[in-house]
């Protein structure tokens, strides 16, 4: 059936509208009388005709009345039905203009409006509900509004997809929006705020600018204070038509410097019509010389009429007694040529419904809104196949001087973009706006913050750089300081020859007997002992025994011949075993580090190793004896584990006894130094290997890091030595080799039990 209450005039009417004639009716259509017309379509033009004066202007009833009488007269569209209209009046407030279109839904049959953005939605859904179309060139279309309402479409091109051409090819990415105070004007800048950011845009600042020039000079400030803003769009009635907002504005602008280049301005309501401009002087231009300044620096981007402008166009409606001969064409609005366009628009496209054998109802006339070519008030309009309308657009400036606009570029939506015309952009002291990145206007690109990336690359580089050089200056520092620190005072770890004395160890014995242990200081003995220990001076290379301020000092030689630097990891690691202070665990000292020679320094006990106890058979171990000795092993085994460290080579003989006989365990992180300073570690022999745990043998890398649960196993080994005060696994008679081939095989343990496994403390 059709859409909205078309009149009808007779009873043929009634069958066009709602069903096609049965067969048996043709003789009655062949022979109907010639007078009866067929079914009205009445077009509702909404819009605030009459709270808005400027708007007003553009005579919406007038432009109907020339619209419908041409369409009317047409017979590429008028075969199907008899087309009216009626001048529907919207307030300017949202909430108002709902109520005009909600009380719409029996004046029309189709509508072209709302003009209030803030009604789109509304009407968008009425316009759905009733199955009647909604034509409207306002909704800013931050959404597709065809497929969201299947009766809407959209007569002109989407302003915001139009001004994101422009920006595109200036590059310029970073908008503001400052919107007259009329909730009409705010809807539409908080509209194409949305719709520029869908479109990837940085929309940094939106804002309302209050009544008069204190308004104008607020809201200009929020644009001087965001960053890299490059133009400055204008929601408000242009100056060029008698809009008082934006000419305190752009008055404002040149008091405040802001139209010296550094900013674009845009009029945003000269997308939704054609401003004039061949031979069309503005006045308010010449007769305004602050703001002809200011103009300098407007783009105007309108609709192009390539043939004849509005003004010649309803002149020539005039002369034909289309339209009153008493209208000044210089005091009409330009939207009143899209008035005309867009009810012609709707038209076409129910004329389209029709041809198609298609219902002519809301959703038919809105999706066959395609495909078509009409002939526009001033300029072509078409819609492509997709529905979108096709229109060319212009850029207009000045020249810095007259009070006339100069067409410089003309604007496609599609893949052309912007082409040369005319004349030049005059800008102001020949100074344009910067641009932005590129990247802005990709959509397969993620701009980070707008900057190029070539500025990116550049940047990161320079940071890297700086980066890269403050740490390596950093560590340069801190290594010298720590090398100053180890080197020289309280924490000094690093020891020379003039920290040292060697003993030779051969012809020290005599000096030896009379001293206590190693923990004797030198200081109370008498001048002739220590002259005998400096005559028993000896070179490092041949002795492990020195003293050290006082006290005597032993030295554990790292393998190698030449070692050319203590590296950083060697330091770090040994100010962690230094801080290791228990009475069963053997104290580190430092490095000795001279004359080629590395080791480490640790006290010296006088007593031997363990092993050297147990095979001295003039000693006397009784069972007292032999427990105070595996008591201490197992407290320093304790105190190591409870610190994290793991001991990982532990034998009979890195367990030494100072002259009181204390047990204490040395040779503990070896290894982890050894890794340390890169020291490749020589193959142990078999014979060393009798304390590893079985599945430390199965592993190399397992046995040169150690684990806790083997050093549990090298302490039963060990006690094992201590009670039967022989070698490991004495009662298994086999040699070296084949015992330890036997273990890691899992054969044989301790006392020949086969898969022992060793035990977690």
């Amino acid at each position: 059936m059709a859409a909205g209450p078309l009149s009808t005039q007779g009873c043929w009417a009634g069958w066009a509208v709602h069903q096609r004639p049965p067969p048996l009716l043709w003789f009655l259509v062949l022979f109907w009388p010639r007078w009866v017309q067929p079914a009205t379509f009445k077009v509702g033009v909404l819009g605030p005709w009459n709270c808005d004066p400027i708007f007003a202007q553009a005579l919406p009833e007038v432009a109907a009345q020339l619209a419908v009488g041409r369409i009317n007269k047409d017979p590429s569209v008028n075969r199907g039905y008899w087309f009216d209209y009626v001048v529907l009046n919207e307030a300017c407030q949202p909430a108002q203009a709902l109520v005009t279109l909600v009380n719409a839904e029996r004046s029309a049959s189709g509508f072209v409006g709302p003009v209030n953005p803030g009604a789109c939605g509304a009407a968008g859904l009425l316009g759905q509900a009733w199955n009647k179309p909604i034509f409207s060139w306002a909704c800013p279309g931050e959404v597709d509004e065809a497929a969201r309402w299947s009766t809407f479409a959209r007569p002109l091109p989407q302003p915001s997809a139009v001004l994101y051409a422009v920006l595109r090819f200036f590059r310029w990415a970073h908008v503001a929006i400052v919107s007259s105070r009329q909730e009409l004007w705010v809807e539409v800048g908080q509209g194409l705020a949305r719709s520029l950011r869908d479109l990837g845009l940085p929309v940094s600042v939106i804002t309302v600018m209050e009544v008069g020039a204190d308004g104008a000079r607020n809201a200009l400030r929020r644009v001087q204070r965001a960053d890299n803003v490059r133009v400055v769009v204008m929601c408000m009635h242009s100056v060029l038509l008698g809009g008082e907002e934006q000419r305190l504005l752009l008055e404002k602008a040149e008091d405040m410097r802001m139209t010296d280049g550094t900013f674009v301005f845009i009029p945003y309501d000269a997308l939704s019509y054609s401003l004039p401009y061949r031979r069309t002087p503005y006045p308010m231009l010449g007769n305004n010389t602050k703001l002809r300044l200011a103009y300098d620096a407007v783009l105007t981007v309108t609709i192009d009429a390539p043939e004849r402008s509005f003004q010649e166009a309803f002149r020539d409606a005039q002369e034909t007694h289309e339209l009153p001969a008493h209208l000044d064409p210089t005091q009409v609005h330009p939207l009143f040529g899209t008035i005309y366009n867009s009810i012609y628009f709707l038209a076409k496209a129910v004329e389209s419904a029709r041809q198609a054998d298609r219902w002519v109802m809301g959703s038919s006339i809105a999706e066959h809104a395609r495909d078509f070519q009409l002939e526009g008030f001033c300029q072509p309009v078409a819609a492509d196949q997709d529905g979108e309308a096709v229109l060319r657009y212009i850029i207009l400036d000045t020249d810095g001087k007259g009070n006339r606009l100069w067409p410089t570029y003309s604007v496609a939506t599609g893949f052309e973009g912007l082409r040369r015309i005319g004349h030049a952009i005059h800008w102001p002291h020949s100074a344009s706006p910067g641009t932005d990145a590129s990247c802005w206007f990709d959509p397969d690109v993620v701009c980070s913050g707008g900057v190029d990336p070539s500025s990116i690359l550049l940047l990161f580089i320079l940071v890297s750089c700086l980066i890269l050089g403050g740490a390596t200056f950093a560590y340069y520092v801190r290594r010298r300081i720590l090398h100053a620190q180890l080197m020289k005072g309280p924490n000094k770890i690093v020891l020379t020859m003039d920290d040292l004395t060697f003993i030779n160890t051969q012809s020290s014995k005599k000096v030896r007997g009379r001293m206590d242990d190693s923990r004797t200081s030198l200081a109370g003995k008498s001048v002739s002992d220590m002259k005998s220990l400096k005559s028993l001076a000896a070179a490092p290379d041949n002795t492990n025994v020195a003293v050290a301020e006082g006290d005597w000092v032993w030295l554990k030689k790292f393998p190698g011949e030449k070692h050319a630097e203590i590296k950083p990891a060697t330091k770090t690691t040994f100010c962690k075993l230094r801080d290791l202070r228990h009475e069963n665990v053997n104290l580190f000292l430092g490095f000795f580090y001279d004359c080629g020679v590395f080791a480490i320094v640790s006290e010296h006990c006088s007593r031997g190793s363990l092993e050297d106890l147990i095979r001295n058979e003039d000693m006397k171990l009784d069972w007292m004896f032999k427990s105070s000795l595996l008591i201490d092993l197992i407290k320093g085994m304790k105190y190591l584990h409870h610190r994290e460290v793991v001991h990982g080579r532990l034998k009979s003989r890195n367990c030494v006894v100072d002259g009181r006989f204390v047990l204490k365990v040395t040779d503990h992180c070896y290894n982890e130094l050894l890794e340390a300073q890169k020291i490749l570690r020589d193959t142990p022999k078999p014979e060393e290997r009798f304390w590893t745990a079985p599945e430390l043998l199965r592993d190399p890398a397992l046995e040169r890091k150690g684990t806790f649960r083997g050093d549990v196993y090298s302490i039963s080994i060990i006690m094992q030595e201590v009670i039967c005060r022989s070698a490991p696994y004495c009662m298994l008679d086999m040699p070296a080799d084949g015992g330890i081939g036997t273990r890691a095989d899992g054969d044989a343990g301790i006392g020949g039990k086969r898969g022992y496994q060793s035990q977690s403390p």
